[in-house]
């Protein structure tokens, strides 16, 4: 009896099988790379673990900076499929339907019709462990500055926290430059560095928002109001060369949801209702 044959029947048998197998077996998830304030570490990580479990095909790439660093990285080619942004500024200098003051070079980077306002958040007044300056509100701050008795943290200029505060400082007639020089001001990259610089109490004061406060444990002592530095709402989009524009947008549309909307809330975060 010939057995060559039927070996070689099931010889083939199993590698038409194995063939059929393989490609969903090694068939990757889709990659969502995510650009977010760095306000939003806490809370986009704790959701990420969520959307994940409840879309096993998708994974979510989270890339955390301070706004004004994650826009020029868009704007030199990094690859992004969602950007949300601290500030309407930076989303703004990405989208060719904002006002040609602030898109200035007619950049076209944000996919027409994803754009949404996802967040607001407020900017408030925080202090090291036992407030050592017995810092009371932003009013009793700026008295202090001006006298030049207490040492603030602040964010850079080209990030939305620190613009927020520029906003406050102005409010109160207070001369920037002439308190850095005076050497009543200190700066932090990104909020977390603001953070931490309180949380070391290397600093007698700083101005985060609400969110960061809440995450870090600090005191906060006073909020801004909008007529101090306006409303602190975090745009969203899908950028225009996002490899999965459809699934990056089906996870924007899934953090306007309940379960995303309980998270953001928890930690202070006011959700923006989508019409």
């Amino acid at each position: 009896m010939n057995t060559r044959k039927p070996i070689a029947l099931l010889i083939a048998l199993m590698m038409a099988l194995t063939a059929l197998c393989v490609p969903a077996a090694a068939e990757s998830s889709t990659e969502l790379i995510v650009f977010a304030a760095a306000s939003m570490t806490e809370t986009l990580t704790e959701l990420k673990t969520a959307y994940e479990a409840a879309n096993p095909g998708v994974s979510l790439i989270l890339s955390f900076e301070s706004s004004g660093t994650l826009k020029t990285q868009i704007q030199e080619g990094a690859e992004c499929d969602l950007f949300i942004s601290a500030g309407q500024k930076q989303m703004n200098q990405l989208d060719i339907s904002a006002d040609a003051s602030v898109n200035t070079e007619g950049l076209d980077m944000v996919l027409q019709g994803s754009r949404i306002n996802l967040l607001e958040n407020k900017v408030a007044l925080v202090v090291p462990e036992g407030n050592p300056k017995g810092i009371e509100s932003f009013d009793d701050l700026a008295e202090k500055l001006e006298a030049g008795t207490v040492f603030m943290a602040m964010g850079n200029s080209d990030v939305p926290v620190g613009q927020y505060t520029q906003k406050i400082l102005a409010f109160y007639g207070l001369d920037e430059a002439a308190l850095a020089n005076a050497g009543t001001l200190t700066y932090g990259t990104n909020v977390k560095e603001v953070t931490t610089q309180v949380k070391a109490a290397s600093v007698d004061c700083g101005v985060v928002y609400g969110t960061d406060a809440f995450s870090a444990g600090l005191e906060i002592v006073d909020t801004a109001t909008a007529e101090m530095c306006g409303q602190v709402i975090y745009p969203a989009a899908v950028m225009k060369e996002s490899r999965h524009p459809e699934a990056a947008q089906a996870f924007l549309t899934w953090l306007t949801g309940e379960e995303a909307s309980a998270v953001f809330s928890a930690v202070g975060f006011t959700p923006v209702p989508q019409e």
